[in-house]
């Protein structure tokens, strides 16, 4: 590192820091002299660690795009798209070792909103539009299939090509992607964000991917809960029930198990797990989705082999991520002046689809820096 060209220092170690940290990497060995700027990863938890704090190995995880025609909405397809071209585009040895697989994706309806509807009208203009050459609509009987409870049968159903990925085993591809290249991390419990321009020399940029912000009081969390189970399914499939609520099962690649799911609590704190809620999402899952049991003489819930129940917040915000830029004075630890030298850019409170807007996010980022003139000064120093 050289000195004079400082430290990029990204605070998060969840999908979102550990994504941005890479396509930072990224961009700075691409366009920097032969000096190129530190870049540290300091976060209080890493993928090695479990708390119900840290989301990012908790989740199922699947890509399910989300119609609708909100600004945030379309800004989120275009973020989506981009994690999925991206993840698409890697060798498939890339994507075996990050536990990333691509397959067939179904969304079944009992009780569709106008915004799926328009979907089956016409999905070219719709999130769906990136799917289309493998996008089909499934029909009137294999609906009718999917239930034996005909009050239950779903009235449209999609299928399309989808990925799932193994959370845990890909969030620590991630950090060891990015440490191979020359990054390092640092384990640490920041009080506030300022602290992150003391704990390198010569820290000019600070990204904030913190899940939760610090002190933000438009930030909240979203608890989840859900099952890892034994059992395996070819595909991932969501089911969205005629209460309005979601059911899916998720594989996790690499023999990782099935995530039964899920609910979605705003404000809720509770960290413990239900035994009522898991009873609820096995009882739906055997009713609705084709999952292997390993014993042919069970039915029911007692033909799952349950793992483990987990409970994770997922870190949201109202008005959804805050992705800008904001310039802050900062005492220099050398000479105890203010200088306003700190430039810290905002990527946090993406709520529950952090995977699947991660690399879309991190692009974002990039081109804020870029606009700063951040990254390209630094290509001349």
């Amino acid at each position: 590192m050289s000195s004079e060209n400082g430290a990029i220092v990204i605070v998060g170690a969840g999908v979102i820091g550990l994504t941005t940290a890479l396509r930072v990497q990224q961009e700075v060995l691409s366009t920097s002299d032969k000096s190129p700027p530190s870049i540290v990863i300091i976060a209080r938890d890493f993928p090695k660690d479990t708390s119900i704090n840290y989301a990012t190995p908790w989740a199922g995880a699947h890509y399910r795009p989300c119609p609708g025609d909100t600004p945030q909405l379309r800004q989120e397809a275009k973020w989506a798209e981009k994690t999925y071209d991206t993840l698409d585009s890697w060798a498939d040895e890339d994507k075996l070792v990050a536990g990333v697989e691509f397959m067939p994706g179904e969304e079944l309806f009992e009780n569709p909103a106008p915004e799926y509807v328009d979907v089956a009208k016409d999905v070219a203009r719709s999130a769906y539009a990136h799917l289309a050459s493998s996008f089909e609509l499934i029909n009137s009987n294999e609906l009718a299939a999917t239930n034996e409870d005909l009050s239950h049968t779903p009235k449209l159903g999609f299928r399309y090509r989808s990925y799932c990925l193994n959370s845990p085993v890909y969030a620590s591809f991630l950090q060891r992607r990015f440490q191979r290249n020359g990054g390092r991390v640092k384990q640490y419990t920041l009080a506030s964000l300022e602290e992150a321009f003391a704990l390198e020399d010569s820290v000019s940029v600070v990204i904030n991917c913190s899940g939760m912000g610090f002190g933000d009081p438009k930030a909240f969390p979203i608890r989840g809960q859900t099952c890892l189970v034994r059992n395996q399914i070819s595909k991932t499939i969501t089911h969205q029930n005629a209460d309005g609520s979601w059911s899916f099962a998720i594989p996790r690649p690499l023999e990782g198990g099935t995530i039964i799911g899920g609910t979605k609590e705003p404000h809720d704190w509770n960290p413990y797990p239900s035994a009522e809620t898991r009873q609820t999402l096995l009882s739906n899952a055997a009713k609705w989705f084709p999952l292997h049991s390993a014993d042919e003489g069970t039915s029911g819930t007692d033909s799952f082999d349950v793992l483990r129940d987990i409970v994770g917040r997922r870190p949201a915000r109202e008005g959804g991520l805050r992705l800008e830029v904001e310039r802050r004075s900062i005492k220099s630890s050398k000479s105890g002046t203010r200088q306003t030298r700190g430039v810290v850019v905002h990527a946090y409170g993406i709520g529950g689809r952090g995977l699947e807007l991660s690399w879309g996010i991190a692009d974002e980022v990039v081109s804020l820096l870029r606009k700063q003139g951040t990254l390209s000064l630094r290509a001349h120093i």
